[in-house]
């Protein structure tokens, strides 16, 4: 087959943070797939197709771009952050598996990016400096109990916490109950940091003792990191650093 299909990472947002990689990736493809956002910040071009979508077809985005990469073009299926982490090289991967042997023979290649999750602890300091979890508390593929049992888990484990899509309007309760969850298993007054829409004109920090959160404080652009019972906090003027050290 002489198509090509490459699984990229847009980064957490600003057009800088997008790698050489993916960027030359998609100077050369035929065809762009994925979320309608996620294909808003590709420019258009001569030659380009661009396929938008939205946001629960991720399976059928999927097999689109490998019957376009069979059929001989050049696909790039764009995610935010990178593809790998609660994206679409997983759904990419699930549609291979699934769909017809000649799929297989195609040249696939996933491209990291800069999640969201490293970018808003980069802009704290270092919050996952030791060990760490990320968790996604969307229970659309999967349900609340899995979700409340990982997180009590990981509490136990005593690890930091990266948490995608805490909270959206159609599941404005998910993320209550998760802090809930917290609240009661952590027993302390460790730090969590709202991080939204890191790297883009509309980036908000702050840094909040988790008896003092509100469900309110997050939404589908926040990523919600919660520390371990050894994180620290350092003050100075203006956002504090926060750093999780390296010892047990």
């Amino acid at each position: 087959m002489s198509g090509r299909l490459v699984i990229a990472g847009l980064g957490p947002g600003a057009d800088r943070l997008v790698t050489p990689e993916a960027g030359a990736a998609l100077a050369e493809a035929t065809d762009v797939i994925g979320y309608l956002p996620y294909v808003a910040r590709v420019a258009d071009r001569p030659g380009l197709v661009k396929h938008a979508s939205d946001n629960r077809v991720e399976l059928e985005r999927a097999r689109h771009a490998l019957e376009l990469a069979a059929a001989g073009r050049r696909v790039v299926v764009v995610s935010s952050g990178d593809p790998g982490v609660f994206a679409m090289a997983a759904a990419v991967f699930e549609a291979l598996e699934a769909g017809p042997p000649a799929w297989r023979g195609l040249e696939i290649s996933v491209l990291p990016g800069i999640t969201a999750m490293l970018a808003a602890a980069a802009r704290a300091g270092a919050p996952l400096g030791h060990d760490f979890c990320a968790l996604n508390l969307s229970d659309n593929l999967k349900p609340w109990t899995l979700i409340e049992k990982r997180l009590r888990l990981a509490v136990e484990a005593d690890f930091a916490m990266a948490f995608y899509n805490p909270r959206s309007k159609a599941r404005p309760e998910g993320f209550a109950r998760a802090l809930a969850v917290l609240t009661e298993a952590c027993g302390d007054a460790r730090p969590v940091i709202f991080a939204r829409a890191v790297s883009t004109p509309d980036e908000a920090l702050s840094v909040v003792p988790l008896p003092e959160c509100t469900p309110e404080m997050a939404d589908m652009r926040t990523v919600v990191i919660v520390g371990s019972s050894r994180t620290r906090v350092i003050p100075r003027a203006g956002a504090p650093f926060v750093y999780t050290p390296r010892s047990a």
